[in-house]
């Protein structure tokens, strides 16, 4: 797995006034959850961003930006962006801002329960 550490650390930084934050790794990079729920994921050349879905198709229209795409399915709200697109702070800022603010209003993704394996049957002693 591939990561970009300077992003990474600026993710940090901009993350620093969140009350919790927890690094994953994740979706072939390092992922940063908020509240527990997934907001940003850096990669080696890009990061993938975690906004509002009802903003998905207008941002991809006016930003350099495409679609995540996951097992052949197109998963609306979750974008990736070059590194390069983001060098300035102004628009590191725009991503980090989309990302920070639908952060607030999704839901978190339902925890799998652990498959349970069956304790082996006890065999009865023949007497």
């Amino acid at each position: 797995m591939a990561i970009n550490e300077k992003t990474a650390e600026r993710v940090r930084k901009a993350l620093t006034k969140q009350k919790e934050v927890e690094e994953k790794k994740m979706f072939g990079g390092l992922c940063f959850m908020v509240n527990g729920k997934m907001c940003v994921c850096v990669r080696d050349q890009e990061l993938m961003f975690r906004i509002d879905p009802k903003d998905y198709e207008s941002v991809l229209e006016k930003k350099k930006a495409r679609p995540m795409i996951h097992n052949g399915n197109l998963m609306k709200g979750f974008i990736f962006v070059n590194i390069e697109e983001v060098k300035l702070e102004k628009e590191f800022g725009y991503w980090m801002g989309l990302a920070l603010d639908y952060n607030k209003s999704a839901k978190a993704a339902k925890k799998r329960s652990k498959r349970r394996v069956p304790a082996p049957k006890k065999i009865a002693k023949k007497k």
